[in-house]
């Protein structure tokens, strides 16, 4: 089956919790994403793609619209109503073009207004609902979606949001052996002991791993097999649209919306907090036609790049204001890197916000966090790329520095946008209605709880109502 040829259809592979570090194509040493590898060889690969706003329905605001979270407005996992009518989405500016529009597993989230069409599929389950076929499933609800696209005489643009890296870890045989060996539940072995005391999220974890478990390192390779089998998925749908013969003409990206902290820095097996497991997320673009085959391109770029690299690849005019820019001038070495200073935010369990360099990480806390961290934190991403030691109160001058360099953005973009940072107009962030703000770290630890797996979905799915 083969239609016509301009414009080229557009495939978003957007993966939710996905690490770039744990990827092969990536550097990781076990090989977690053969597929994607190959996919890779095949495309253009960046090394430095930022999600500068954490985590995900900031992520996808500016994803999807190209803004950053001063022109989304959008700081929150729990967004209090609707993005702004300022702005238009990928799928609202694709539709002008004449494209339909296609949803998969991203209904009611705030970030994703504006699709022509809505499939989901499930995507939690608790250890005895084991396995959780994610990717299957997606595919069972997209791959007649794609057949029926195609068929069409019109381009199309499909969203498909994958979340077999987002836990519950349950991926199906043989990926939930394919990196671990060992005993899960081994006696003597306390690693776990850190998850099962922390009463936030102790509930939702354990309601999806195996009973007794004391070996950390089994949910690590779970993680590693939810990326593998989501990987083999994948690859069925390129497979396809190569067999459909609309392979070439379709621009397909591979996006993480941002990363995992598995065992790192108290964020257990979640993806909160800005330290670079969440922050640093993977992205590839296929697109032979206009772009090189096996490239790695280096240089810092952000979510809010994407919309215009897309419109640029598939030769279209957005008439949409945008605060990215296309990636091809990184690609054609026209430029090195796209930013050398990154304003970060985070709304999840926590809010802060924060100045990446290439040298330097400052992150200051907006509210006291449930991990009683302190307030300032800063790391050297030269000496410590693994953030593994607070360097504020030994370098005051910097984090005086970087602070200063940080307001002054956000006054500059408060003074082009005309609204105060989101970052400190987003109330009840934390999803709690009864009040806008937390004053200890004891009130956080005593208020915000996830739940069981249940729990955790029904909190998800009463947030985007």
């Amino acid at each position: 089956m083969k239609r016509k040829t301009t414009p080229p259809n557009i495939l978003l592979i957007a993966i939710d919790s996905l690490r770039r570090d744990h990827m092969s194509c990536y550097g990781y040493d076990k090989k977690t994403s053969p597929h994607i590898d190959a996919f890779a060889e095949d495309a253009t690969l960046f090394e430095e793609t930022i999600s500068a706003h954490i985590p995900t329905t900031s992520a996808y605001a500016s994803m999807l619209t190209g803004r950053d979270c001063f022109g989304t407005e959008v700081v929150a996992l729990r967004h209090k109503g609707g993005l702004t009518e300022k702005v238009r989405t990928l799928p609202e500016m694709l539709e002008a073009q004449g494209y339909s529009t296609l949803s998969v597993g991203f209904k009611g989230n705030p970030a994703s207004r504006g699709f022509q069409e809505y499939v989901e599929f499930k995507s939690w389950g608790s250890w005895e609902e084991r396995p959780l076929r994610k990717a299957e499933l997606l595919n069972d609800v997209f791959l007649p979606k794609l057949d029926e696209m195609e068929a069409a005489e019109k381009p199309w643009f499909a969203l498909l949001r994958h979340m077999d890296p987002h836990a519950p870890y349950l991926p199906p045989a043989p990926y939930n052996h394919l990196f671990y060996g060992g005993d899960p539940c081994e006696p003597g072995n306390k690693s776990m002991d850190p998850i099962r005391s922390f009463v936030p999220f102790r509930d939702f974890h354990l309601s999806w791993l195996p009973p007794g478990i004391t070996d950390r390192h089994f949910v690590d390779a779970q993680y590693d097999g939810a990326i593998a089998y989501m990987d083999a998925c994948i690859a069925v749908i390129l497979e396809r649209l190569r067999g459909m013969g609309a392979l070439d003409n379709t621009i397909v990206v591979i996006n993480g919306d941002h990363g995992e902290t598995l065992y790192e820095h108290d964020c257990y097996y979640d993806h909160h907090g800005m330290y670079d497991p969440t922050l640093v997320v993977p992205l590839i673009i296929r697109y032979p036609k206009k772009l090189p085959a096996g490239q790695r391109v280096k240089g810092l770029n952000q979510h809010k790049d994407l919309v215009p690299t897309l419109f640029d690849l598939a030769g279209l005019k957005t008439g949409d204001p945008t605060d990215g820019r296309s990636l091809m001038s990184l690609v054609r070495g026209k430029k090195a890197s796209f930013e050398s200073e990154i304003y970060i935010t985070e709304c999840t369990w926590m809010r802060k916000h924060g100045w990446r360099t290439p040298e330097w990480k400052l992150i200051v806390a907006l509210e006291p966090d449930f991990h009683f961290k302190p307030e300032i934190e800063l790391y050297s991403m030269v000496e410590d790329p693994l953030e593994l030691k607070n360097v504020a109160r030994k370098h005051p001058d910097v984090v005086a520095y970087l602070r200063n360099r940080m307001d002054a953005y956000i006054a500059d973009r408060e003074k082009e946008t005309g609204i105060r940072n989101p970052m400190v107009t987003q109330g009840a962030w934390h999803g709690s209605m009864t009040k806008d703000r937390l004053e200890s770290s004891q009130e956080a630890y005593d208020t915000l709880r996830i739940g069981d797996a249940a729990t955790a979905k029904r909190l998800q799915e009463e947030s985007r109502k």
